[in-house]
């Protein structure tokens, strides 16, 4: 079923940006937020989930072993969260002082 909801252009372009952050079409984001307002996907839940998946797919592997791989993961998680606030404050600055804020392309390196 189809749904339009109007917004605000700087709600849109937050969202646009948002989106893109984590890879996702708008109406992909929107349905997620919406689940998560609704009750139906509790993040905690989820983390349970994921970490018993892995428990599962892997449980020959010793507690050496799952700790590197979990430092590598919090390290991408942290990066790309630092890139989002980053990018947030950066897209505030601009919105404070009436300048238009392009994100910066994700093809290109950083310096």
């Amino acid at each position: 079923m189809a749904v339009s909801v109007r917004l605000e252009p700087l709600l849109e372009k937050e969202l646009e940006l948002a989106a893109k952050r984590l890879g996702v079409t708008k109406s992909q984001f929107i349905i997620s937020a919406l689940e998560r307002a609704l009750g139906r996907q509790d993040p905690y839940t989820l983390l349970l989930k994921l970490q018993g998946e892995v428990q599962d797919a892997a449980p020959e592997m010793s507690q050496d072993q799952v700790s590197p791989a979990k430092a590598a993961i919090r390290a991408k998680l942290q990066a790309r969260h630092d890139a989002s606030r980053a990018d947030w404050l950066a897209f505030q600055e601009a919105r404070q002082q009436g300048k238009t804020w392009t994100p910066p392309d994700p093809a290109r390196p950083a310096p």
